[in-house]
């Protein structure tokens, strides 16, 4: 997959559209207490007592009332500053952490309803996680901690070991199986990581800060390798991130927390278009649209007296892309869909428009 900047405007060809499957995680009135009597807590809540006011008891509501759904195959990103709740709320969709209140289902299941022979088979059947800080057996080598969650589960040597160099040779690691986790490099430490869950097989992959602890490049380098390996394998993943534009690259959709609340959910582009807060407007007021926002968000209808001298962009081609085109390509752009249907046009006044509110925005 090209390591270009990755479109939300509109579903990726790896995202199954709303409606045409059951969700894959469904999240129903989700909360989480931690203190005494949560249950006590709870009710407060769902009767308008504030966050501060329960605080003040002694206790710390880390989810509250979170609702949504991931879609079979696509990347749903959960983003907040840090003490928003989105790692608490990562941990209760594969059972690491009990709901106060609430329920989580994955597949037929409600994950709170599990027992502990239940949640093991979750954890190493349906849903694998990908940490921040690796998580990787020091003693153990590179093939066998990327074949780890196989041997835990009883898979054979042989089956586990081929699966594991299958991943490996995936997140580019093939001629590294018998080193050490101490002879790699972070980023190299992390794509362990990421192999050790596609080893499992799982549909589901739960990815908590995972690129957080790596420097920008090696970051931006990770980003690249897990939407080239989302094209190819079209995995169900839950991504946290506290960073904004790593939410936006890699987010089908993203959700925004704030204080233990789900804030608003949608596409960078629905976000930044039409942000349902104030607070997530001043959280994205710095963001560079020319790389979220697209052709298909700038165009207008076909007119009924269209030329067919029209110059073809994608309806995904970012504004930054547009504009360097302005130059040399030939307006009005015809917006293709990826059949080439044509969806719209994008005269000159639209393209000036969209430039001039790009700088206003800037400066």
């Amino acid at each position: 997959m090209p390591t270009q900047e990755k479109s939300p405007s509109l579903d990726p060809p790896h995202t199954v559209a709303p409606g045409s499957a059951p969700p894959a995680i469904r999240a129903e009135g989700l909360y989480k207490v931690f203190g005494k009597r949560p249950e006590n807590v709870v009710r407060q809540l769902e009767d308008g007592a504030s966050t501060e006011d329960v605080a003040a008891q002694g206790v710390t509501p880390a989810v509250i009332d979170a609702e949504f759904e991931v879609r079979p195959g696509e990347i749903f990103v959960v983003m907040g500053l840090s003490g928003s709740g989105k790692s608490t709320l990562i941990r209760m969709l594969n059972g690491l952490l009990s709901p106060s209140a609430g329920h989580v289902h994955v597949g037929g299941s409600d994950v709170a309803g599990l027992d502990a022979k239940g949640l093991r088979t979750l954890r190493s059947e349906e849903m694998s996680m990908v940490f921040q800080h690796f998580a990787l057996l020091p003693h153990r080598s590179v093939l066998d901690n990327a074949g780890y969650a196989l041997k835990v589960r009883g898979v054979d040597k042989q089956t586990r070991t081929q699966k594991a160099r299958d991943a490996l040779e995936m997140v580019g690691l093939s001629g590294w199986e018998d080193k050490l986790p101490s002879q790699l490099s972070g980023g190299m430490k992390q794509r362990v990581g990421i192999a050790r869950a596609l080893a499992a097989e799982t549909d589901i992959m739960l990815m908590d800060e995972a690129f957080s602890a790596l420097d920008p490049l090696i970051r931006r380098e990770m980003q690249d390798q897990l939407l080239d390996l989302q094209q190819r394998l079209s995995k169900t993943i839950v991504f946290i991130t506290h960073d904004l534009n790593e939410a936006m690259r890699l987010g089908d959709r993203i959700a925004v927390m704030r204080a233990g609340r789900i804030v608003q959910i949608g596409t960078a582009e629905e976000i930044l278009r039409a942000p349902a807060t104030d607070y997530v407007a001043e959280f994205v007021k710095d963001v560079d649209r020319t790389r979220v926002l697209t052709a298909g968000s700038v165009m207008t209808p076909v007119p009924s007296d269209a030329p067919g001298d029209y110059t073809p962009v994608a309806a995904d081609t970012l504004l930054a892309d547009l504009f360097a085109m302005a130059g040399t390509a030939r307006l009005p752009l015809a917006v293709l869909d990826g059949e080439n249907r044509m969806l719209g046009v994008i005269e000159e006044a639209q393209l000036l428009h969209a430039m001039a509110g790009q700088e206003a925005h800037h400066g």
